[in-house]
């Protein structure tokens, strides 16, 4: 089996997430606490109990999230359950996740980034007035065609037919209204707090590029694919371009899935809540083994 390791983005934040690994696992619930002292808040408050409007704050759910994912790998490898790991990938904040997976960062380090990520993003959505809307079932070239039209990005291309745009909320607006004209079956304004891998968020890519001046980068200890070009990243200094630039750019999801199987990958686990990362796979290739754990009752038997 050559093993990937799945991390998720924002969006598939719950609370109660990570409850029952901080319960069970004594290697999870040591992570938890180190990240309370990094932070200078509780972070496993707001993950068990909530409230879900805090959770769901841009600078709370990114470290959340990347708690939680490596929270269920912490519990695994404590368990014996963690077999050889030959590739990692996550999904915009979940690359953060698993390059710390992939050892370029420490834990502590890569709390430390994600969480100024999380922190300059919300500031960047509060200075702007951004949208974005789920376009389903159109091919990349005609939706690439749409945003050049009403002056917007594709932030995501997740699936074969799923893709996300994002831009200034009246243009995104416009862009929904003039689909549904042109007959396109499914396009959805998303419930978000800005314009996320838009232009909009340049202000959050320049103080991200000054914070990451100062920390180290080691190589992965296995094969981790960027978002930004949807291929294996190695160097220290690509991996730190690579981050900073995928703020303000399209995350290729469905081509990180493809590169890893690619590489080799025959066994997918999506460490963290929702399987939002499990359903994007299926949706991709339904060949793919794809398994989702979240909790400590689901680690594998």
């Amino acid at each position: 089996m050559a093993l990937a390791l799945l991390f998720a983005g924002q969006g598939a934040q719950k609370v109660g997430m990570g409850k029952s690994l901080y319960d069970g696992s004594a290697a999870a619930r040591a992570l938890y606490d180190e990240a309370n002292d990094i932070l200078g808040w509780d972070l496993g408050k707001i993950s068990f109990a909530g409230p879900e409007s805090e959770l769901t704050q841009t600078k709370v759910c990114q470290p959340a999230l990347f708690m939680h994912g490596l929270a269920v790998v912490a519990a695994l490898r404590e368990a014996g359950k963690l077999p050889e790991v030959n590739f990692a990938l996550g999904l915009s904040l979940g690359e953060v996740t698993a390059l710390t997976a992939a050892g370029v960062f420490d834990f502590a380090t890569g709390l430390r980034v994600v969480a100024e990520r999380g922190r300059l993003m919300q500031l960047a959505c509060e200075q702007t007035v951004g949208s974005m809307a789920a376009i389903i079932g159109e091919e990349r070239t005609a939706v690439t065609e749409l945003c050049r039209e009403f002056d917007v990005e594709a932030a995501n291309f997740n699936a074969p037919g799923q893709i996300i745009v994002s831009g200034d909320k009246t243009r995104i607006a416009a862009l929904v209204a003039a689909a549904k004209d042109r007959g396109v079956k499914r396009i959805m304004p998303l419930n978000v707090a800005g314009a996320y891998h838009s232009r909009l968020m340049e202000p959050a890519r320049a103080g991200f590029a000054k914070f990451l001046a100062s920390v180290a980068f080691a190589r992965p200890q296995f094969t981790v694919f960027s978002n930004t070009t949807g291929r294996g990243v190695v160097e220290p200094d690509e991996i730190r371009e690579a981050l900073i630039k995928q703020v303000v750019s399209s995350v290729l999801w469905e081509d990180c899935m493809r590169s890893c199987v690619a590489a080799g990958a025959s066994e997918f686990w999506e460490c963290g809540q929702g399987a939002v990362l499990a359903g994007l796979a299926r949706r991709t290739d339904k060949a793919w083994s794809v398994k989702n754990i979240a909790e400590f009752n689901e680690l594998p038997a």
